[in-house]
């Protein structure tokens, strides 16, 4: 399959280990599944990351094993079909790609991810994801092979979509601590939230079962 886009662009590289992955693999610990269930063109999803878990991952990245998840459906010809169109299912497979080329380094996949949804109504302008790769160190060209290569694509955008079908995720943004559900951000409002909406309460939440996993720490 041709690229998405053609290779002219440069790209800023930073190391796949940064200091959180270092320190991981240097210390046996079990850390806390953290998981943001969204949709990339969705204004919930841009404020609960804003809001909620890029500040507590923040504050408690090595305490956490983060995954980005997408919510859509797929078709009985499996076909991929998401809420805000085609170009969400690609800004969807952007994220998976980036987070597929950096697996022990989420401060790059996360924050390339961010970028992009903080912006989400340009998704998936070349301008943007360029200007995103370059601030959060990912190859560009290495991504766009990626999102061009369309087995590899959709298989990790239908893997995720099933994942959130599995875990009964319906609401773009869905946040599950410990695989359990956390908080919703829906409509605009924080809603079934238990525990509380501010960083705060997640960051404390997440300390807490941090130590009940490994209590010698």
């Amino acid at each position: 399959m041709a690229l998405l886009w053609p290779k002219n662009a440069v790209s800023k590289q930073t190391p796949l280990l940064g200091q959180e992955a270092v320190s991981l693999i240097s210390r046996n610990v079990t850390r806390v599944p953290l998981e943001a269930h969204i949709m990339s063109k969705c204004p919930d999803a841009r404020d609960c990351l804003r809001d909620f878990v890029v500040p507590a991952m923040e504050t408690v990245a090595d305490l956490v094993d983060f995954r980005l998840s997408f919510i859509g459906e797929i078709g009985d010809d499996d076909s991929v079909q998401c809420m805000h169109g085609q170009t969400e299912c690609l800004g969807n497979i952007m994220s998976l790609c980036a987070n597929s080329l950096y697996p022990n380094n989420t401060k790059i996949s996360l924050g390339f991810s961010t970028c992009m949804i903080m912006s989400y109504q340009h998704i998936p302008s070349r301008s943007l994801v360029e200007d995103c790769a370059l601030e959060h160190g990912v190859d560009f060209d290495k991504l766009n092979n990626c999102i061009s290569d369309e087995g590899k694509g959709l298989d990790l955008l239908e893997a995720s979509f099933k994942r959130s079908k599995a875990a009964g995720v319906k609401y773009s943004c869905t946040v599950r601590l410990d695989d359990k559900f956390r908080c919703i951000r829906d409509g605009g409002q924080w809603k079934e939230c238990q525990g509380g909406s501010e960083v705060k309460d997640l960051v404390a939440d997440i300390k807490k079962l941090y130590k009940s996993k490994n209590p010698q720490e």
